[in-house]
């Protein structure tokens, strides 16, 4: 399972969603938009690290969404 963390950037206005295992690092205006992004990119930077990806955890402040 790869975990990834989406926080609010105040000082940048947008969120970020990082992931040190698979060196994972997005930014979008929009949540909405950067969670399809990350549901894009994490099996393919998992897959570049060959690191194995079965399952996604996406983890904010006030809800977790998981993926398999």
């Amino acid at each position: 399972m790869i975990s990834v963390k989406i926080m609010w950037d105040s000082e940048a206005e947008v969120w970020v969603a990082i992931c040190d295992e698979i060196g994972l690092a997005l930014e979008s205006e929009s949540y909405d938009t950067l969670l399809k992004r990350v549901q894009i990119a994490a099996p393919e930077m998992a897959e570049a690290n060959h690191v194995k990806c079965n399952s996604l955890d996406v983890l904010t402040q006030n809800r977790r969404i998981a993926y398999a």
